[in-house]
């Protein structure tokens, strides 16, 4: 095997980058408006920080039928060429952007890539899935033993075929009958020939928004990818609701037993773009919110409140105006990370962190800094972050953490390394201080975190209000394939 590329995205998704969570897709879908497909890859640029390995389209038109394209990398290289556009006409296109979760982890081949398809008696259907199914294993050997082929190793096909198996007349109803043998989090996005369809998982873990625009409609999960189409963001799609868009309009009904919803608040902290609204509420002003929270709960004296570029901006924002120490730009992104014609030797290859953020040596010398960043996974990149700062000159490095401690491993559509190489999974938070070798270290509790996204009496301990299960292991939905594989949830207190 040749040596990785130090500019290669995989290269770096398996070294530094592996140190931050990554949301695992972005779903997004269009119907009744001209040259659909182009709407799409439009909205899965803005959702490109939702998954950068690869990405799908397929749009159907009346006489040509049903069109795809899936590609890997990012879609500025692959969606903005008029010839693949053109082979994707139609006023009705899904498309998907992934990081791989179930499936071939960083060894993804093309088969993978969704928006998967299928020919049913009552024609064909596509579907793009966000989320995780944790059921998949179980489902998948029922289904070959049944005589289903599969062409994937996505847990995402598995709902292909229980709609293929599904004896109900419609797709729509087909689709039903698949997701309720499905656990797990899903919002899915899927199409027919003259329908937009869109479902979420009756917690509603993973988010899914309807917009419109013009005179037709959209689906995404975020509605930062509704902006950039100039799209009027209308409600976000209910935990466990269901609805089918056609050229007379959208009709709802709900599908699953009712729960109570158990939103992902990680979406909150991180996977969401700032300049999304979740819930209600702006994504930007709720990190803001996290920031002043922590310099309530971890007060520190200091000369300057840094961030960790780009995640921990608005937490440092926020902490800078509750604590009234000033906010500085001490560390700067490169913003034009990619691939170059260096060769990758050993000495560029440890560069690692270096390759992206610089520290801004002005401003950081003889002072003493806090660092906020939104989570700490192996510790990793913070170590090389303060010896960075370290090396500048500075007095002192507090870190403060916009999350509580990442301690458990997510099922639901994010990807997570093992626990035991989680370092809150093994160590306290006085152990990871001496651990990333700082003057402090200090995570926003989770009830404090709780507050910060609206909830003022904190979290519910008997029921609570969002899945936060890779801070407090508790699962709301258990995740059986991984506890077959040995997984131990934690122990009931």
């Amino acid at each position: 095997m040749p040596a990785a590329h130090p500019f290669d995205a995989s290269y770096l998704r398996d070294g530094d980058d592996d140190d931050k969570l990554k949301e695992e897709c972005g779903i997004f879908g269009v119907i009744g408006v001209v040259d659909a497909a182009n709407f799409v890859a439009l909205g899965l640029h803005a959702l490109q920080h939702r998954g950068q390995e690869a990405g799908g389209i397929v749009s159907h038109h009346p006489d040509q039928g049903f069109q795809s394209a899936r590609r890997f990398g990012y879609v500025r290289d692959n969606f903005t060429s008029q010839k693949i556009m053109e082979t994707l006409p139609g006023s009705l296109a899904i498309g998907h952007v992934r990081y791989s979760t179930a499936g071939s982890k960083g060894q993804t081949a093309i088969r993978d890539v969704q928006p998967f398809f299928g020919e049913f008696a009552m024609g064909g259907a596509a579907i793009a899935h966000n989320g995780n199914i944790t059921n998949a294993n179980a489902l998948r050997r029922e289904l070959i033993e049944r005589g289903s082929i599969f062409q994937s190793s996505s847990d995402s096909e598995c709902i292909i075929h229980l709609m293929a198996r599904s004896l109900q007349r419609t797709i729509p109803e087909r689709m039903e009958d698949a997701l309720r043998r499905v656990e797990g989090a899903f919002s899915v996005v899927a199409m027919t020939r003259t329908k937009l369809i869109g479902v979420r998982d009756p917690l509603g873990v993973r988010p899914l928004v309807l917009g419109r625009v013009g005179e037709g409609w959209a689906l995404s999960s975020e509605t930062c990818a509704l902006d950039i189409i100039g799209a009027d963001f209308i409600r976000e799609i209910e935990p466990g609701e269901m609805v089918v868009i056609t050229d007379k309009g959208v009709e709802s009904h709900f599908p699953f037993r009712p729960q109570k919803p158990r939103f992902c608040i990680f979406e909150h902290v991180y996977f969401s773009r700032p300049d999304s609204i979740l819930g209600g509420r702006s994504v930007y002003e709720t990190r803001e919110a996290i920031g002043r929270e922590l310099a309530k709960e971890a007060p520190v004296e200091a000369d300057l409140v840094c961030p960790v570029p780009d995640s921990g901006t608005p937490a440092a924002i926020g902490y800078s105006l509750q604590s009234g120490i000033p906010y500085a730009m001490g560390i700067i992104r490169n913003q034009y990370m990619g691939r170059t014609f260096i060769e990758p030797t050993e000495q560029i290859r440890n560069m690692g962190v270096r390759l992206k953020l610089n520290v801004n040596r002005a401003l950081i010398a003889g002072k003493r800094v806090i660092l906020v960043d939104d989570s700490v996974v192996r510790g990793t990149t913070s170590r090389k972050i303060k010896e960075m700062i370290l090396d500048a000159g500075a007095a002192e490095v507090h870190f403060r953490i916009a999350s509580p401690p990442t301690a458990w491993p997510c099922f639901y559509g994010v990807d997570t390394p093992q626990r035991e190489k989680l370092l809150a999974a093994t160590m306290s938070e006085e152990e990871m201080r001496d651990h990333l070798q700082v003057d402090s270290l200090r995570f926003i509790s989770l009830d404090g975190l709780y507050r910060a996204v609206g909830e003022t009496k904190g979290r519910n301990s008997a029921q609570p209000q969002y899945c936060d299960a890779c801070f407090s292991g508790e699962y709301p939905v258990e995740p059986a394939d991984q506890i077959e594989s040995g997984f131990e949830m934690k122990a009931a207190e």
